[in-house]
């Protein structure tokens, strides 16, 4: 089964980041205010940004890493990934 370590856009600009197996539905259950307590109040989310592994242990290692990354940090890092 595949995992996927996420950054999402909030409607406040901050980002979230996360793990799931289903961006789709992740994406949906945070719009539907299920999906975490932090983006119930930063509706709507939009996903802009995922990784893909094998295990939900590296999905949750890669999440733990980019979570001590500033805001600035991985605002860059989105930029980068965009480019061709």
């Amino acid at each position: 089964m595949t995992h996927f370590f996420y950054l999402a856009r909030c409607a406040d600009d901050s980002l979230y980041s996360g793990t799931c197996v289903d961006l789709v539905d992740r994406e949906k259950k945070h719009n539907d205010g299920t999906g975490a307590k932090y983006t119930r109040s930063r509706r709507p989310v939009e996903i802009i940004y995922h990784e893909e592994f094998a295990t939900l242990s590296e999905a949750r290692r890669r999440e733990a890493q980019v979570k001590t990354w500033t805001k600035e940090e991985k605002e860059k890092f989105i930029i980068s990934s965009q480019r061709p």
